[in-house]
């Protein structure tokens, strides 16, 4: 088995963190006596030889005729382990540019292939389909693997390896040239499409989609027969699936794109399994993140679970009624049922039914979720995430509950109700992360936040608090003028956070030299950011000293930059002409579908601007039509700002009208 791997100059090879020197040994653990050893050993080599792709290393193309040596061998404890780590690296070394493929990773790979299609006769099942998975997912074309692929199809009698085998076939056959044996897969496949057992057919579809991307759709009640068939867990013993029916709803979701609701609506159908119906709420979250129009459709089917016997079923779906919050309010009263459903799910927070349900209640501005926010502003325990969190665009949709501050920061129209709990727990809040989006969160209120002043004066004095207080009364305004004097103090300090001092004085007191002081000299000195330059544009005329700098920073590489100092820019002296066509370049991609965070900001300086703000508008007339939902987050909040951008389009529109 080691033949050869002294002799090759591992300390001159390199893997993702570097000298490949550790490699030999770390192959040697693999085939050791301690299998947990052994398993330790091969997670190592895939952390160092894959890790999250993107290129192969020159250590990869030296210790891949090794690790088929270890796959091959009955005693290795981890041989699949071995042949998934080469499955990874053969798909990868087919997806990069030239320049990341190592240039001795060609020769070895066909080198290694005669010793793969050897492991299709494994005695173990498990070896066959991991070594068909490999076949499967390498770039050597057709002619050279089909010959050994289907003479494996017709001796295979293990029923998770014949469709390893079938989507095996499946990517062979595409890769040119395929050779004489190719038509004779494709009529295999199809034939297949018709098989007695219905996993078979749904291989045999995921084989053909690559070349007949429609026929999923027609094929759909075959499809859905066995994605919701108890027969689907066979997919769990394959190599390149490895996953029950969740997963196998979520791989089948993948040949059926756009908005059409088709294939969850029949996923969505009523099931007594636990897990097939956790699974169509996952596949109608992921659809409803990405598209808006299917909504109509699944929102009944939705409501209809929210009586589920399973809590994470009923967590799910009353999870999707608060992701679509204003689009749901005609159900807010089966909302309103949960709030009293103490059922938790399995998860590290704990999140219970009745929290997503108020969750769902506060998206809609129903006032029956004060109550119980009122309780958890109190500081009752709670599954509402500690911090604020940001989660990618998938497929998937990230199923959880917000901070209790972005809970409440849309919950302005019930200011009134909810203060006082507010006020008495901004006194005793230890938790000084708590303490700042809270008073982040009487920032966006605004004026209406004004009866938490005199609890706000007591945090002025505490070095520890101040700050957070002060962003608060800056949101609030003139209502906290008593606070003026301690502001000014926090100025003259001459201490960190000046800025904010100055920032705040001047929102309730009205008096702007101290932040035009501080700011200008950020802004001489070049150290100015854009949240301080949309105190600018909150100082209005005041800053128009600063227009020479201002115009200088709306060429800024950063976007942000750019953005704010344009509103300052503007706020400062009503410039339209270099203004705003700074904003509509940050926004023109938002025509094609594409949105950024710091879209909105610029839409909205665009809608306050007017009519000058025009070519913006016309610009962007199509957007509110589009049907793909606007984020750059996944989660609740890729649903959050989809409404707010349109919303801010809509300003737009009607501000630049005539």
């Amino acid at each position: 088995m080691w033949v050869g791997v002294d002799a090759v100059d591992w300390a001159g090879l390199k893997h993702n963190y570097g000298s490949a020197e550790e490699i030999p040994g770390l192959l040697r653990r693999c085939a050791g006596p301690d299998p947990d050893d052994a398993d330790d050993a091969s997670s190592e080599l895939l952390n160092l030889l894959f890790h999250q792709g993107g290129w192969i290393c020159s250590a990869a193309s030296a210790a891949l005729p090794f690790m088929l040596r270890l796959a091959a061998a009955p005693q290795v404890p981890n041989r699949c382990a071995m042949l998934e780590l080469v499955a990874m690296l053969a798909a990868e070394a087919g997806r990069v540019e030239a320049r990341f493929l190592d240039p001795g990773w060609a020769s070895g790979w066909e080198r290694a292939l005669p010793e793969l299609l050897r492991l299709l006769d494994d005695p173990k099942p498990e070896i066959r389909r991991a070594a068909a998975d490999v076949l499967g997912a390498c770039n050597s074309p057709g002619e050279l693997i089909l010959p050994g692929l289907i003479r494996s199809w017709e001796a295979e009698d293990d029923p998770a390896t014949r469709l390893e085998l079938v989507l095996a076939l499946g990517h062979a056959a595409l890769r040119a040239p395929a050779g004489a044996r190719g038509a004779e897969v494709f009529d295999l496949l199809h034939g297949l499409l018709d098989a007695p057992q219905s996993q078979m057919r749904l291989a045999a579809v995921h084989a053909l989609a690559p070349i007949d991307p429609g026929l999923p759709a027609r094929r759909l009640d075959d499809v859905l027969v066995a994605v919701r068939d108890p027969s689907v867990e066979l997919w769990r013993h394959t190599s390149s699936v490895q996953t029950g029916a969740l997963g196998v709803h979520h791989w089948t979701s993948e040949l059926i794109t756009g908005p059409d609701p088709s294939f969850t609506l029949g996923l969505l159908a009523d099931h007594h399994d636990d897990e097939q119906r956790i699974g169509a709420l996952a596949q109608a979250g992921g659809l409803l993140s990405k598209w808006r129009s299917p909504t109509a459709a699944l929102l009944p089917r939705l409501v209809g679970r929210l009586d589920d016997p399973a809590p994470e079923v009923r967590f799910r779906a009353v999870e999707l009624l608060a992701c679509l919050g204003p689009e749901a309010t005609t159900h807010a009263d089966e909302a309103a049922s949960l709030l009293t459903d103490g059922a938790v799910r399995t998860t590290r927070r704990r999140e219970s039914v009745g929290e997503a349900a108020l969750w769902a209640l506060a998206r809609m501005n129903d006032p029956r979720c004060l109550p119980s926010l009122i309780e958890l502003i109190a500081g009752a325990p709670s599954g509402f995430a500690s911090n604020s969190a940001h989660y990618p665009v998938t497929d998937w949709h990230h199923v959880g509950l917000p901070s209790l501050p972005e809970a409440l920061s849309r919950l302005s129209d019930h200011a009134e109700l909810l203060l006082p709990a507010i006020c008495d727990r901004i006194g005793t809040v230890t938790d000084d992360r708590l303490l700042h989006q809270i008073c982040k969160t009487l920032a966006e209120w605004g004026p209406v936040a004004e009866k938490a002043v005199p609890r706000l004066l007591g945090l002025l004095g505490d070095d520890r608090t101040w700050t957070a207080a002060a962003t608060a009364l800056a949101g609030i305004g003139r209502g906290g003028a008593e606070a003026g004097s301690l502001l000014l103090s926090r100025v003259r300090a001459d201490g960190p956070n000046g800025e904010l001092a100055a920032w705040a004085y001047w929102r309730v007191c009205g008096e702007p030299e101290a932040v035009l002081e501080l700011l200008g000299c950020s802004l001489v000195k070049q150290r100015i950011r854009h949240p301080e330059l949309r105190k600018l544009a909150g100082l209005g005329a005041y800053a128009a000293p600063h227009a020479d700098r201002l115009r200088t920073m709306t060429a800024d590489t950063d976007p942000w930059t750019r953005v704010e100092a344009a509103h300052a820019l503007w706020a400062a002296t009503g410039d339209t002409e270099n203004t705003v066509p700074v904003l509509t370049a940050v926004v023109r991609d938002l025509a094609e579908g594409t949105y950024l965070p710091v879209m909105l900001p610029a839409m909205r300086h665009l809608a306050r601007i007017g009519q000058a703000a025009r070519p913006a508008a016309d610009l962007l007339r199509g957007v509110p039509a589009r049907d793909r939902r606007l984020r750059s987050d996944g989660g609740w909040r890729g649903f959050t700002q989809d409404e707010d951008i349109r919303s801010a389009v809509q300003e737009l529109l009607s501000a630049s009208s005539p």
